[in-house]
Formats: structure tokens, C-alpha cells, sequence
């Protein structure tokens, strides 16, 4: 089996057409999905129908409808949606087209189109650890090889071509899948197709070609249109070959035949070698022999080129070289071999350097077929265009940064393993939210002595460096302060004091150093850092369960859970830590009988948003949880995990942390 194309690459097999360019009516059938566990079947069931009722009204093409193409169809749905369910948990739009193409020799295609409204999310999931993985894994945990990671191989296998499409919030992947055994009818339809064909009359239109390009249209409207189209779908973009993606769409075809994007490595010095992050061409079978000939030697413009056009030699000879002759049977000279590429032809080519705040970031290279140069009205336009990619390009590097130093201080942060309870069964739920910033939320199971382990959840106010220095303070804190064998209203008095004496000072001293090195910008280094935390200890009871003691400092409630169905809050509220000096805190007990569940989260679950409404609204959190009786651990926490991110369209903005801990 071929390897699976690049994410960010379009797939094109040669002699196909792209999805969107064909060249006869079209007929197309659309639904929205929400982005639940269950989508994938309901357009499964909705790819089904839609291909029965074409059928059913005489569509002249439904007569090359196979079992096998029906059955490819609904497959490559089933893997596309499964992908956006879990890779982007939005709303996912599904549209299944039928488009025929006369000519010569007429054919008709499926064409499949899955759009998620998280276009930030890639097509598969990111490297392990980066957040969290397909449901039923643990954050950093890989998933299993049986059941992920072949969806886009089978995409790759049943399609004739596929791709991506990204737009201002949204990312369309599509697929085409070639109609078996159809061609044109050789006659109009009768008069009762044509009455059956009224049912399909409103979703019929004719196809819009692509249309010549016009360099008169860029004239003082249409350019600065085209520049801010580009920043808009530029801007917030915060991977460097996803803008180098849209550039190259934006590039090809209005302003130029093809182009490529190098960018240099960041700290790699003056010998690093630029890396080829994307190349587009107007034929897509020309895309990969242009690839070809750009990697043998990457372009480099002399140290003292400006932002501005420089004209350089296309990538290639002018003319076919004379290896491409070929002779006839008789030895005769036939006529030239068609050039490799369509980029064979002369042609005009235009290099601009990409940068920002005075560094180099990369090159464009942008060429024209059969013209001696580029008008000089669009190498202008071209040249504003570079000045935004680099803006683009270094605000994506910037994120970039942010987030290796969040994750580096995430690892830090967080146990790389929580320990076992006997007789308990403990489930944990971490994803932090994603937006490049460490987190303020943090958990911890570990044992301490006299038989007894203890469990934290905490959530300091805000996030980033500062609430990352306090949460590397208030762990150790609070394992220390266990370990001393203090009780647990007593260890959240004692750490309420260390947050409130000197050592805060030295928390903002050291989040001012970890901005200085490259983390986001700071806020007024007096200001103190608040801490909500649920702390607790559980001993094991020589009958079977577990006595369980816990105090909740201005945190969400722990709720315990009876195999009868019935829920009832663990704790009582009291004050934040850090907030106020005098305070005594007090703990509650009571005995955790086999079959009952304790559940502790923090706010990113309770005050998830959907519009106006909360998710803990009403109980609404305890309504969950009440219907987890009977399960285990792993499930209760699946099940509230899942509830928690179909309550809104939005994936959550907040880091979500939830743990469970079930007495066997």
C-alpha cells in the first residue's frame, strides 16, 4: 500500500479531476450532524438513503450505482466523520454529490465533503502527549494501532482523489470516488424521467468553470479585497504549514501559475537549509514533478535582498530536452515527447523573501506559464501579500514557542504517574484547554504513611507562567505536608499560610523569569494567585471499602454516588486558598462502600458554556452522574467526559479535569 499523503497536502491522482471542477450538473444532498459519538452512523444511514433515492428518481447516472461503490461511499463517510467527531468535537456538515462530466468519454463521481468547524485541529491526531487522544484514551496514552490511525488509509485506498480545504473557521475534507460502468445517455430523458427529475430541480445547477484570469480586475477595488480576504484567513492561524497551506491557495490560480513556500528553520543558523513547506500548481498533476525539481536544490536570494520582486530563472529548461525525442518503429524521429510537467513550458518566475520584525522567515517563488514576465501590477500586489504571510508566519512561530514552553512546564507540573489505591478503582481525566498556555489545573494521587493515600485536584486562578510557578509550589506543598502525618483540614490551613507569606514572592519572581525567556506577557507581579482545591485521604477498611475524609476550599464539590442511583455532595464549601490569612478549614468523612463512586472535577466541567446555560445548571452534573450507577471507574468517567463536550458546539475553552474513584 502507497503511504498516506501528508495531512496538509491535497491529494490528486493523475488524469483525475478535483472535486469542484467538473464540468456537468451536479446534484447534492446535504445534512449537519452534531459531533457526538453517534454521528458516524447517522450519515452512514444518511449517505444510504440519499444514494436510493437518486436512484429512485431516474438520475441517469444512479444507473452505474454499484453495491461495492454504495458500500465504498458510506465507508469513507464513516472514517471522515469519525475524524471530525474526535479530532474537532463540532458540529459536522456532510454533503455527498453527484457530478457527471460529458466530453469524449463521459463519467460521473461521488464526490463526499465532511466540513468541522475547529479548523486549528489536524486531519489526525497530533503526536502523542500533545492533549487528549481518541475516547477511551489517556491524555499521552497512544491508542491502539487495531483500532486508530487506518481511516485515512482507507480514504486513501477506496478514493480516486481526496484533499482539504481550509476556510475562515471551518476545514472541508473531501473525497472522490469514480461512478462504475456509466456513460452519457444517448438521448434525452422522456417525458416521465423529466417528471421524476422535478423532485431533485432545486439542488440541479450547472457547474461554474473556472474562469481565465483577468490582471485588468486588479485594479484600486479588487486588490485590496484580495488583501484583506487574505488577512482574514491568515490571521490567527497558529501553524506555520497551515499558512503556508492558504498561501499557496490564495496564490494559485489568480495570481500566478504555481508556486512554492520555503521556510527557514528557526535557530538553525546561517548553514541550515530552508525546508520546502508547500508547493501548489493550477494542474495538480503538475504539483509533484514541480516538487521534484524545487527539493534538489532549495532557492536562496542573496543576504541583501529586500521584501521587494526579484526576477530569477524558472526551475526548469525552457524547452523539451532532447532525451524526450523518441523514434517510430522504422526509426524514424518522431514528434516531442510531451514535456515531464506542464511546467515544461517558458515561462516567468519571481522570488520574495518572507519576513517579519526585520528577520527572514522564508522565500516565495511564483511563476507564470507562457509569459516573458510578470505584470508589474501583480508582482506589487504579490509583494503586499508576502508582507502578510510573514506577520502570519511569525505570529504562528510565536505561538509556537509559547506552547514548547507550556508543555515543558505541563510535564513538569503534573505526576508522571499517580499511584494505586487497594480496593479502589481510580479514573482520571485531564485536557487541558487549547490554547497554547499551560494550564492552571492539577492532580495527584499518591500514598503517605499509616496506610493511607491521598488524592488532590486543584485549579489556580488563571493560567500560564504564574499559575504554572504556583501549582510547582502547592504539589510538593501538599505531598510534604501529607507526609508530615497533618490531618486534612490541617494541611489546608498550613498551605493556605505558605501561599499568603513570602514564598509567593518568590512564585512571581520566577514566573517573571520564565516570561523573560519567552512566555506571555505579565500582569502586575503583585497581584496574588488564588488557589481552589479539593484535597483528600482514604485508609482501606478491613470489611471491604474505604473511609474517605475530604475538605473543599472554594472548589466544586466532590459527589458521591450509591448504587441505588442517588448523588449528594461530599463536602461543604469553604473559603479559597490564598485568599484570606485566618482561617480554619474542616474536613467531612464518611465510608465509601463497595459500588459507590466519589466524583471530583474542577470548573472547566461545572461552568462549561453553551450559551447563557452552564452545564451543572440544575444539578445538571449530578443528573450525569446518576446515571453511571453500576459502572466502573473507566466508564463513569467516560461518561461525564463525553457529556461534558456535547453540551456545546465549541470545543471547551478551559482545561477539564475529572477524577473518579470507585470502591470495588
Amino acid at each position: 500500500m502507497a503511504p498516506i499523503p501528508l495531512q496538509r497536502d491535497t491529494v490528486q491522482r493523475p488524469g483525475t479531476t478535483r472535486a469542484g471542477h467538473a464540468h456537468g450538473p451536479r446534484l447534492a444532498s446535504r445534512t449537519s450532524l452534531p459531533g457526538i459519538p453517534l454521528a458516524p452512523s447517522a450519515a452512514r444511514r444518511f449517505v444510504r438513503a440519499a444514494l436510493a433515492e437518486w436512484t429512485g428518481i431516474g438520475v441517469p447516472a444512479a444507473v452505474g450505482f454499484s453495491d461495492r461503490l454504495a458500500d465504498d461511499a458510506v465507508t469513507v463517510t464513516n472514517e471522515l466523520v469519525t475524524n471530525a467527531v474526535v479530532h474537532a468535537g463540532t458540529t459536522v456538515d456532510l454533503v455527498l454529490r453527484l457530478e457527471e462530466e460529458g466530453g469524449e468519454e463521459p463519467s460521473a463521481a461521488l464526490v463526499l465533503e465532511v466540513t468541522d468547524h475547529h479548523p486549528a485541529r489536524p486531519v489526525s491526531g497530533d503526536e502523542p502527549g500533545a492533549g487528549p487522544g481518541p475516547a477511551g484514551t489517556r491524555p499521552g496514552e497512544l491508542p491502539d494501532p487495531a483500532e486508530y490511525g487506518r481511516g485515512l488509509q482507507l480514504v486513501a485506498t477506496l478514493a480516486d482523489s481526496w484533499g482539504i480545504t481550509y476556510r475562515t473557521g471551518l476545514k472541508t475534507v473531501w473525497a472522490r470516488l469514480p461512478v462504475d460502468d456509466w456513460s452519457a445517455p444517448p438521448a434525452p430523458p422522456d417525458g416521465e424521467a423529466l417528471r421524476r427529475g422535478l423532485r431533485a430541480a432545486e439542488i440541479l445547477a450547472p457547474t461554474a468553470r473556472r474562469a481565465e484570469r483577468d490582471d485588468a480586475v486588479w485594479d484600486s477595488r479588487a486588490a485590496p479585497a484580495f488583501l484583506a480576504e487574505a488577512s482574514d484567513l491568515l490571521a490567527g492561524q497558529l501553524d506555520e504549514d497551515l499558512v503556508a497551506a492558504i498561501a499557496g491557495q490564495l496564490l494559485v490560480p489568480r495570481l500566478a501559475d504555481w508556486c512554492a513556500i520555503w521556510l527557514e528553520t528557526e535557530g538553525g543558523g546561517p548553514a541550515a537549509e530552508p525546508r520546502l513547506a508547500r508547493v501548489w500548481h493550477s494542474d495538480e498533476t503538475g504539483t509533484e514533478p514541480l516538487r521534484a525539481v524545487l527539493e534538489r536544490e532549495p532557492l536562496r536570494l542573496p543576504a541583501g535582498v529586500g521584501s521587494g520582486p526579484v526576477s530569477v530563472p524558472v526551475p526548469w529548461p525552457a524547452h523539451p530536452v532532447e532525451e524526450n525525442r523518441k523514434r517510430d518503429g522504422e526509426g524514424r524521429e518522431a514528434a516531442p515527447a510531451p514535456p515531464p510537467h506542464p511546467g515544461g513550458r517558458d515561462g516567468a518566475a519571481l522570488a520574495f523573501r518572507i519576513t517579519a520584525g526585520g528577520r527572514a522567515l522564508g522565500t516565495v517563488l511564483v511563476g507564470r506559464e507562457g509569459v516573458a514576465q510578470v505584470p508589474e501590477a501583480v508582482a506589487s500586489l504579490i509583494e503586499d501579500f508576502v508582507r502578510r504571510l510573514g506577520l502570519a508566519v511569525g505570529a504562528a512561530r510565536a505561538y509556537t514557542r509559547q506552547a514548547t514552553i507550556s508543555r515543558i512546564l505541563q510535564r513538569g507540573l503534573l505526576p508522571s504517574k499517580v499511584a494505586e489505591i487497594p480496593g479502589v478503582t481510580s479514573a482520571l481525566v485531564y485536557e487541558p484547554s487549547d490554547d497554547g498556555v499551560v494550564g492552571g489545573d492539577f492532580y495527584d494521587i499518591f500514598p503517605c504513611p499509616g496506610d493511607r493515600w491521598c488524592f488532590v485536584l486543584g485549579d489556580v486562578q488563571g493560567s500560564g507562567p504564574e499559575a504554572a510557578v504556583v501549582t510547582g509550589l502547592a504539589r510538593p506543598w501538599l505531598r510534604l505536608l501529607s507526609r508530615e502525618g497533618f490531618g486534612v483540614g490541617e494541611v489546608l490551613d498550613r498551605l493556605n499560610r505558605l501561599l499568603l507569606d513570602d514564598a509567593m514572592e518568590a512564585a512571581e519572581a520566577a514566573a517573571l523569569m520564565v516570561a523573560a525567556a519567552g512566555g506571555q506577557q505579565l500582569h502586575d507581579g503583585t497581584q496574588s494567585r488564588f488557589l481552589s482545591l479539593l484535597y483528600g485521604e482514604v485508609v482501606p477498611l478491613p470489611g471491604g471499602g474505604v473511609r474517605c475524609t475530604v475538605a473543599s476550599a472554594g472548589h466544586p464539590l466532590p459527589l458521591l454516588l450509591r448504587p441505588d442511583g442517588s448523588v449528594r455532595p461530599a463536602a461543604e464549601p469553604q473559603v479559597l486558598l490564598g485568599v484570606v490569612e485566618d482561617v480554619a478549614y474542616e474536613s467531612q468523612g464518611f465510608d465509601l462502600a463497595p459500588g459507590d463512586t466519589l466524583l471530583c472535577v474542577t470548573d472547566g466541567v461545572t461552568e462549561r458554556r453553551s450559551g447563557p446555560l452552564m452545564f451543572d445548571d440544575g444539578d445538571g452534573l449530578a443528573r450525569v452522574l446518576a446515571g453511571c450507577a453500576g459502572l466502573p471507574a473507566e466508564a463513569t468517567a467516560e461518561r461525564i467526559r463525553r457529556a461534558v463536550h456535547e453540551f456545546a458546539e465549541q470545543p471547551p475553552d478551559d482545561d477539564v479535569a475529572l477524577l473518579v474513584l470507585h470502591a470495588d
